[in-house]
């Protein structure tokens, strides 16, 4: 009889003993997952794949054949709920509204978003703005590539007499101008044709002295009185005439040593002067020079030898091809530019001075460089930034470093990486925008900074332990309080 009792106290018993162990192992595994519950601020992990070959998967971390690592997949988020505080004016920011509204200039409002929300989670300087507005705005981009930047140098230039083939007409002993040949600057003269003839005291004794030294028949009075006339410009020709005629000639005729055109005329008809005064100036036009004036910053490009395309507006369609002659040493103090010289040939005298010429010279290209397009730099004069376009209708400022500039694009050295878009037009309004955003942010950060500061040093010593009790972490499952 107490051998049956007992054995139905089993039986009734083990289903109870067992259906308790089963609980408790159901909690505790409760408690062990929902102490791995992913937190807000993780990722869950859904696979990992191969990183070469993304069809290949694999539930646990694991490395390929070639010993690389396979890449995590995490679960997409969902994105916040965007909560909007306010509208404010999109040129001025103190101005604002509670309803969506456009200013007198029929530009819509731009809506300020809660710090947290879906807007704000790229960051401070992000901006949104929507695709109506990015429409109507005519927002451009570009991307930024990686290539070769040809220096060319785009200037204008002004043709010039050749100095090398200038002649300046001076007499050596003072007197007066007769029977003046050329009568206006700009006419042309052939060598050997008289200019003018000329009476001077000087030369008539310098003539009695050579036919007294021929009567008395000393040679070394002929060998100096001879080259008294040589010295004071006497032509071979007028002394064998003197030797020939023994007549004194109270009239010089004066030569042109070359041919050209008389640039400059400087004397009059029966004009007195002197050695120092500057009779006329002759020119010839055979060849010319073209000085070109580069900007500063493009003073270190050029060099002698470079290749340079000439294009003057008198000869439509006509290109002159030449080189770098010379680089002037110093640069023009009123206009800031470079002096450089260009020299071509002229025998059809097509080219005539003080003519305007567009001038482009081809420098040596910077290869492997990052390469932008000009108008999307903004420079501030402190620093230089981009603006750059982050898909989805989201733009950040961002700071670079700028180097050469050629044409239309811009070298970056520093703060932007091959395939970005950067923001063409419409850039100035964005970055302004940013600016903004970054700056009330900054402001706000630093006033919840001070005011966490002052509430911690005004804190009594309870207060902190209450406030550190309440941060203790709190089991997912039976919500209890979990201490250390």
């Amino acid at each position: 009889m107490n051998n049956t009792v007992i054995l139905r106290l089993i039986i009734i018993l083990i289903p109870g003993i067992f259906l308790n162990a089963c609980s408790n192992e159901s909690a505790n595994s409760g408690q062990a997952d929902g102490s791995r519950k992913p937190t807000d601020n993780q990722r869950i992990i859904l696979f990992y794949r191969h990183p070469m070959d993304p069809k290949i998967t694999s539930k646990t971390p694991k490395k390929g054949s070639m010993g690389m690592p396979y890449i995590a997949v995490y679960e997409k988020r969902k994105a916040k709920k965007k909560v909007i505080l306010f509208y404010r004016h999109p040129m001025d920011p103190k101005i604002t509204s509670k309803t969506p509204k456009k200013g007198s200039m029929g530009m819509p409002y731009i809506a300020v978003y809660a710090k947290g929300s879906s807007d704000d989670a790229d960051g401070d300087d992000v901006v949104k703005i929507s695709p109506n507005i990015v429409n109507s705005m005519g927002v451009r981009t570009a991307q930024v590539v990686r290539g070769d930047l040809s220096r060319k140098i785009d200037t204008v230039a002004f043709v010039q007499f050749d100095e090398d083939k200038m002649l300046q007409v001076h007499m050596r002993a003072k007197g007066w101008i007769k029977n003046l040949k050329v009568r206006s600057a700009g006419e042309r003269v052939t060598k050997g044709q008289i200019l003018f003839e000329y009476y001077s005291p000087d030369l008539v004794n310098a003539q009695e002295e050579f036919l007294q030294a021929l009567r008395s028949n000393n040679s070394s009075l002929i060998r100096a009185s001879r080259s008294k006339l040589l010295a004071l410009d006497i032509s071979t020709q007028q002394i064998s005439k003197i030797i020939k005629q023994r007549k004194v000639n109270q009239l010089v005729q004066v030569y042109a040593q070359q041919s050209g055109i008389v640039s400059k005329l400087n004397v009059r008809e029966g004009m007195y002067v002197r050695p120092h005064t500057r009779v006329m100036t002759l020119a010839d036009l055979s060849t010319v020079w073209l000085q070109v004036q580069v900007f500063e910053s493009q003073s270190n490009w050029v060099k002698i030898g470079q290749t340079a395309k000439v294009r003057i507006r008198y000869l439509p369609g006509v290109i002159l091809t030449g080189k770098v002659d010379y680089i002037y040493p110093m640069l023009d103090v009123k206009t800031r530019t470079l002096q450089v010289r260009l020299r071509f040939n002229n025998p059809q005298e097509k080219l005539k001075p003080n003519m305007y010429a567009m001038v482009s010279i081809d420098a040596k290209a910077e290869e492997n460089i990052i390469i932008i397009p000009r108008e999307a730099l903004i420079r501030t004069g402190k620093e230089q930034r981009v603006v750059i376009s982050l898909g989805k209708g989201r733009f950040t400022a961002r700071k670079v470093r700028a180097g050469i500039e050629s044409g239309e694009q811009v070298q970056i050295i520093k703060g932007l990486n091959e395939g970005e878009r950067v923001v063409t037009s419409g850039q100035f309004l964005i970055d302004s925008e940013a600016s903004i955003k970054a700056s009330i942010t900054r402001m706000t950060d630093a006033k919840d900074d001070s005011s966490s500061k002052a509430m911690s040093k005004t804190a009594s010593p309870n207060m902190k332990k209450s406030m550190s009790d309440k941060a203790l972490p709190v089991n997912p499952i039976n919500k209890k309080t979990v201490n250390n």
